[in-house]
C-alpha cells in the first residue's frame, strides 16, 4: 500500500493544481457580473462589454480545458489502483482461502473497486474544492463585510452538516455494509448445496433463515438512508435558504447604498460556488465512507502481500521429500490436528498414507504441498523448505489432486495446462500419463470440451480423472493424490494404478491417501495416521504384516 501510495502521490498533486486553477478560474463568472452590473450598464461602453465577453470565454475555455484533464487524470489513478492492487489482492485471497477454506473472506476484490471509485467519482474533486471555500469567503469580505460574515456563516453551517452527516452515519452505514456482506455470503455457501436443499426440501427453511438476515439488513437500510437521505435534503435546502438570504441581504445593502447591484449578483454567483463542494460531499457521503471501509480491510489485507526479496531461482527437484517434526494446529485454537509428523521419501519412491476418517491425513497432504504451513517442524523438497520457493516457481514441480476436486471453468485443455496457454502435445502427453486421453476423446468435443462452472457438465469420475491429468501436466517432480480413486470405477481405477507405477518408474516421488488396497500394490513405503499421530510407518511389506498381526490378535481376542 506504501508504493501504491508513492505512485499516486504525483497524480494527486497534479489534480490538487488543476483543482487550483480551475477554481480559481471559477472567480472569472463573478467578475465578468461585477463589471457588466457597475461598469457596462452604467457607462454604456460596447467596447467594454466585448472585451469582457472574450476575456471570459476564454477563461471558461480555458476551465474546460482543465476541468477535462482533471477528470481523465482521476481516470488514471482509478486504472492504478486497479491495475496494483488486483494481482496482489487475488494472490493474498487465494492464499487465505487456500489455508483457511472455512473463513472466506473474498471481498477484497469488491474492495478494490470501491476505492477505485473513491478517485474516479466527483467526492475527490469535492475534497480538493472544499478548501476554497474559504477563499471565496474572503473575496465576499472584500466586496463587503457584512456579506463576507453571511458567506462565513453560511460556510460554517454546511461544513457543520457535513460533519453530522459523518457522525450519524458511519457506524450505520459500516454495520449495513457488515450485514449486507454477510447475508449475501451465506445465501452464496447455501447455494452450493442446491442439491440437497431441493432433495431434501430444505428450500423454504433456507429462505427463513435468508429473509431473517435480510430483515437486519432491511432495518440497518432504513435507519442509513433515513439519516442519509434527510442530511442531503437539509443540505440542499440550506444551500437554497443561504442564496436566498445572501440575495436579500445584498439587496438591502443596495438599497442603502452600500453596495451595488454587481457585488450583490457576484457575491450570489461565489456563494453558490463555495458550498457547491460541501454539497458534493454530503451527496457522495456514502461512497466515501465505503472507500474508507475498503481501504482499512485492503490495508489489514496487504499484510499477507507476498513481498519476496530476489532469490536464486531454484533448479528442478529431483523430488526427495521429508517432513521433520510437523505439527499442525489450526489457527486461533488449541486444537492440534497432527502430531510430530516424520517422514523421508527419496526420488522416485511412493507412499500411501491411510487410517480412519479424521486422522489428519488431508491435513498432511495440504502441510507437503506447502499450501498450509506447519505449526511446528519442517516440509522439505531436496532440502528446500517448501514455504521458501514462490508458489509460482514451485507449482510446476508439484502435482496435486485434492480431495474435493473442482475444474475451472474453461474447456478439459485449459484445466489439464493449468489456465495457461494451451500445448497440444503437454496436454495430450498428460492426459497419457493419467490415462484419461481415451475417457476425454468419448467427450461431446474431446480436448475442446467446456466442462461448465466447477466442471458441473463432467460427472465426478470424469472430474476427477482430468484433475488427474492435471497434476501431471508438465514435468511434476513430487505429485499428491488425495483419495483419487474416490469416484472412479474399474477403468478408472486401473488407469490410476497404472499411472502411479509409471510415475515410480519416471522416477518421480508420489504420495496417495487412499482407502483401497489395490492402489497398496504400487507404494513402497506406508504411513498409517491415527488421531493425528503416526501410529505405523515403513515398508508397505512390514507395516501390512504388521496391520495384519494386529488384526489377528483383536480377532482372537474378540472370540475367546
Amino acid at each position: 500500500m506504501k508504493s501504491l501510495w508513492q505512485e499516486l502521490r504525483p497524480l494527486l498533486r497534479y489534480i490538487a493544481a488543476f483543482s487550483f486553477f480551475i477554481n480559481l478560474l471559477f472567480v472569472v463568472p463573478a467578475i465578468y457580473t461585477l463589471q457588466v452590473f457597475d461598469r457596462v450598464i452604467s457607462s454604456n461602453s460596447q467596447e467594454t462589454l466585448l472585451v469582457l465577453v472574450v476575456g471570459t470565454g476564454v477563461a471558461l475555455l480555458i476551465l474546460l480545458f482543465l476541468d477535462y484533464v482533471r477528470n481523465r487524470l482521476q481516470h488514471v489513478l482509478g486504472n492504478i489502483v486497479e491495475e496494483r492492487l488486483s494481482p496482489p489482492v487475488v494472490n493474498a485471497i487465494v492464499a487465505k482461502v487456500a489455508r483457511a477454506p472455512h473463513n472466506v473472506r473474498s471481498e477484497g476484490v469488491r474492495d478494490v473497486a470501491a476505492l477505485r471509485n473513491v478517485f474516479t467519482a466527483n467526492g475527490l474533486v469535492a475534497v480538493f474544492d472544499a478548501p476554497w471555500v474559504v477563499v471565496y469567503v474572503l473575496v465576499i469580505w472584500a466586496f463587503h463585510p457584512v456579506l463576507g460574515l453571511g458567506a462565513a456563516f453560511a460556510a460554517m453551517l454546511m461544513l457543520t452538516l457535513a460533519w453530522l452527516n459523518d457522525r450519524f452515519s458511519r457506524c450505520a452505514l459500516e454495520d449495513l455494509q457488515k450485514e449486507g456482506r454477510r447475508a449475501s455470503q451465506y445465501v452464496e455457501s447455501s447455494l452450493r448445496n442446491a442439491e440437497v436443499l431441493q432433495a431434501l426440501g430444505m428450500t423454504e427453511r433456507l429462505l427463513e433463515r435468508w429473509r431473517t438476515l435480510q430483515n437486519q439488513v432491511a432495518a440497518l437500510q432504513t435507519s442509513a438512508s433515513r439519516s442519509s437521505v434527510a442530511f442531503t435534503a437539509a443540505t440542499r435546502f440550506v444551500r437554497q435558504a443561504i442564496q436566498i438570504a445572501m440575495l436579500g441581504l445584498g439587496a438591502y445593502l443596495v438599497l442603502i447604498q452600500e453596495a451595488s447591484g454587481g457585488i450583490m449578483i457576484a457575491t450570489t454567483i461565489l456563494l453558490g460556488r463555495a458550498v457547491q463542494p460541501v454539497e458534493q460531499l454530503v451527496g457522495s457521503w456514502r461512497m466515501l465512507t465505503d472507500g474508507r471501509a475498503a481501504y482499512q480491510r485492503l490495508s489489514e489485507l496487504s499484510k499477507d502481500f507476498e513481498q519476496h526479496a530476489p532469490r536464486l531461482a531454484m533448479p528442478c527437484p529431483d523430488g526427495r521429500l521429508a517432513a521433520e517434526g510437523v505439527s499442525y494446529r489450526v489457527p486461533g485454537s488449541d486444537k492440534v490436528i497432527l502430531y510430530n509428523i516424520a517422514l523421508g521419501l527419496a526420488p522416485g519412491e511412493a507412499l500411501a498414507i491411510i487410517g480412519p476418517s479424521a486422522a489428519g491425513k488431508s491435513t498432511l497432504m495440504r502441510l507437503l504441498t506447502g499450501v498450509w504451513a506447519p505449526t511446528t517442524g519442517t516440509v522439505r523438497l531436496d532440502g528446500a523448505d517448501v514455504s521458501y520457493w514462490p508458489r509460482e516457481e514451485l507449482g510446476p514441480w508439484i502435482g496435486y489432486v485434492p480431495q474435493d476436486v473442482e475444474l475451472f471453468d474453461g474447456s478439459v485443455a485449459d484445466n489439464i495446462a493449468r489456465l495457461g496457454k494451451v500445448d497440444s502435445e503437454a496436454v495430450v502427453a498428460a492426459a497419457k500419463r493419467a490415462g484419461t486421453h481415451e475417457m476425454i476423446l468419448t467427450l461431446p468435443q474431446g480436448y475442446d470440451t467446456q466442462v461448465g462452472e466447477q466442471g458441473s457438465r463432467l460427472s465426478p469420475g470424469q472430474r476427477q480423472r482430468v484433475a488427474l491429468a492435471r497434476a501431471l501436466y508438465g514435468n511434476p517432480r513430487l505429485v499428491v493424490l488425495d483419495e483419487p480413486n474416490s469416484n472412479l470405477d474399474g477403468a478408472g481405477e486401473i488407469a490410476l494404478a497404472q499411472a502411479l507405477s509409471g510415475l515410480r518408474s519416471e522416477g518421480v516421488t508420489s504420495v496417495v491417501v487412499t482407502h483401497r488396497p489395490s492402489l497398496i500394490a504400487h507404494v513402497d513405503k506406508i504411513l498409517m495416521l491415527d488421531a493425528g499421530r503416526v501410529h505405523q510407518y515403513g515398508p508397505a511389506s512390514e507395516v501390512m504384516k504388521a496391520a495384519q498381526r494386529q488384526a489377528q490378535v483383536v480377532v482372537g481376542g474378540r472370540a475367546s
